[in-house]
């Protein structure tokens, strides 16, 4: 019998690795073609041709950057914290992966399926400022310093109007699982009863992933790249895929969230796997990430400190005491179950 429990505890794990593997070369994947996106649509909108050269229609672009950055040499600079040098990079795009263990894909389909996956990627999420942080402070120079610096502020400033944003969909679902906050959407997606916090989470989950307009921490022409400015080759690029990462990350769960996850657009589409009208929604908010980087101009960073405490924040705590006073008063308050 203790023979038989080895076996399936050692099958188990090698499934569970496995599934994470694969898991993760697709994250890779999405987010190296989304890279080309990116370019693809910022040149429709500049009326300009793109990456068109390496492969059919430029898809061989992503791998030829890979190639390239791979084949860079890592510079180490002399008064650097060469251990914690080393370590930014590799902590922050770590953190970035972490979270999409318990991103459902389709009903079912998600590596570890825990009662609290809200909350855990939010706290993942968080972790990921330390690699920005100890970046700057290891790279002994001012400029990646006041990077850091300012990225740590930023996040911190949107983090709580989007944890609030959070908190009203977990009051109307009644739970943090977040398959369980799609199925909730079958008759209507959250968008609609909670409009205000869904522009307030996709304007906080630009802020938390320092995209433009809020790509402060990194702006090129006031602090020469900002906390990644000593780094080169593939350390760079572990900052790039985290960047990345962290972006399809924050339109899944604007998925998930407030447009119905895997649910079809219609009844009568239900036919069509849940993973495509995931993959599509994703893809969606994808496109509304690149063209906030294309058409919006950059704040100051006195407006985004504004725009986060004294607009996002209050609204956002006034649309949680407005949530929690229409459920009471309808008798429909829920416990959350964790």
């Amino acid at each position: 019998m203790q023979t038989i429990q080895n076996n399936l505890f050692l099958y188990n794990a090698i499934f569970a690795c496995v599934n994470a593997i694969i898991l993760i070369i697709f994250i890779l994947i999405s987010v190296a073609y989304f890279t080309l996106l990116e370019r693809k649509v910022l040149a429709v909108i500049q009326r300009r041709q793109g990456p068109n050269v390496i492969g059919v229609f430029g898809l061989g672009q992503p791998i030829s950057d890979g190639l390239k950055l791979l084949s860079k040499e890592v510079i180490l600079p002399s008064n650097s914290n060469k251990f914690l040098f080393k370590l930014a990079p590799t902590l922050a795009f770590a953190t970035s992966l972490i979270g999409w263990g318990v991103i459902p894909f389709d009903k079912g389909a998600m590596l570890a399926d825990i009662s609290v996956g809200m909350l855990f990627i939010l706290a993942i999420s968080s972790l990921g400022v330390y690699g920005i942080i100890i970046s700057g402070w290891s790279s002994n120079s001012k400029y990646p310093f006041l990077g850091a610096l300012r990225s740590s502020a930023q996040i911190v400033s949107y983090e709580l109007p989007l944890g609030f944003s959070v908190i009203n969909v977990a009051l109307i679902a009644g739970s943090l699982r977040l398959d369980e906050i799609v199925l909730m959407q079958r008759h209507v997606w959250f968008v609609f009863p909670l409009c205000i916090p869904a522009i307030i989470f996709f304007i906080s989950s630009l802020a938390e992933t320092s995209r433009h307009p809020f790509d402060l921490p990194e702006a090129e022409s006031e602090l020469v790249s900002g906390f990644n400015v000593e780094y080169s080759g593939m350390t760079f690029a572990l900052f790039s895929l985290a960047e990345y990462t962290n972006i399809l990350m924050m339109c899944a769960l604007n998925t998930i969230l407030f447009f119905g996850g895997w649910l079809p657009l219609f009844d009568f589409l239900s036919f069509i796997p849940g993973s495509f009208w995931f993959g599509l929604k994703t893809a969606f908010f994808g496109i509304l990430f690149i063209f906030a980087r294309a058409m919006l101009p950059r704040y100051r960073y006195d407006q985004l400190m504004d725009l986060g405490w004294v607009t996002l924040l209050p609204s956002s705590i006034s649309c949680l005491l407005a949530t929690i006073v229409i459920l009471y008063g309808a008798d429909m308050y829920p416990i959350v179950v964790v």
